[in-house]
């Protein structure tokens, strides 16, 4: 676990490959778990897709490639019947069961479209994750949830992120490896685990240690799981993070004046 947790702080420094990551956080989950077999199922999505790139002539051409092998061919898509299992949000569970959640799947299409030589990035809405694919100048939105089908912007359904423009709200990668861990923490919040909700904080901020509101919520996690000498240094990152007259940092001076008190 000591290795995956200096790999991930590394990476909130400097950051590194999208999928790697993602699989680090699953081996905090279960550090006794091998991780070969999925690196070298992702190499092998990645050797297919290099293959493919020659014959890529076009963005729509990158986005039938995509779904000709991770959906024709490999069986990957949404898991519509047990959405809510956790095995969703762990990358190598998902590459085990074919089955995730559409930020996880979402990771997969992001590692094999950047092997084929195309620009992906996601695209976040609250209730659902897609990718932007770039290549020759054109874009276009593919939705791994759904078997990577094309998105037409004008024909978008209302969980899809379009503006008018076309193709925006790009998310950098630690936002898409945030949303992932957010689902877990949310559901272990859900079901009242609030030491699992604080494990999941504690990851978050080695992936973003620059959002000081990943900060706040983390010093408020530990406030509540009884340990305010680890919360006070929460707070007091989250206030060094903000800039005066941000309301983050009101809040974070405030959660820091009144656990300051309760340690006097």
């Amino acid at each position: 676990m000591t290795g995956a947790l200096d790999w991930l702080t590394r990476y909130g420094e400097q950051g590194g490959d999208i999928a790697e990551a993602a699989l680090m956080l699953a081996q905090l989950d279960q550090p006794n778990r091998p991780l070969e077999p999925a690196r070298a199922h992702l190499a092998e999505i990645a050797e297919a897709m290099k293959l493919r790139a020659s014959l890529i002539r076009d963005v729509g051409g990158g986005a039938h490639a995509l779904a000709d092998l991770l959906f024709g061919q490999l069986g990957y898509e949404g898991d519509r019947e047990d959405y809510d299992n956790p095995q969703n949000a762990d990358l190598v569970s998902v590459i085990a069961r074919r089955r995730g959640l559409p930020v996880a799947l979402g990771i997969i299409y992001i590692h094999g479209a950047r092997a084929a030589g195309l620009e992906a990035s996601g695209l976040s809405a609250p209730n659902h994750f897609v990718v932007r694919l770039t290549h020759g100048g054109h874009d276009a939105i593919i939705d791994p949830f759904n078997g990577g089908a094309l998105i037409e912007p004008d024909r978008a359904p209302p969980h899809v992120p379009i503006d008018q423009d076309g193709l925006k709200q790009v998310v950098s990668d630690a936002s898409v490896l945030l949303r992932l861990q957010n689902n877990l923490k949310i559901r272990a919040l859900d079901a009242g685990d609030d030491a699992r909700a604080l494990e999941i904080a504690e990851r978050m901020v080695l992936i973003s240690p620059k959002r000081p509101d990943l900060w706040f919520d983390l010093g408020r996690l530990r406030h509540q799981a009884g340990i305010p000498g680890a919360a006070r240094k929460a707070y007091e990152r989250a206030v060094a993070l903000t800039r005066p007259g941000e309301e983050l940092g009101h809040a974070a001076r405030q959660a820091l004046a009144q656990l300051k008190r309760l340690l006097n």
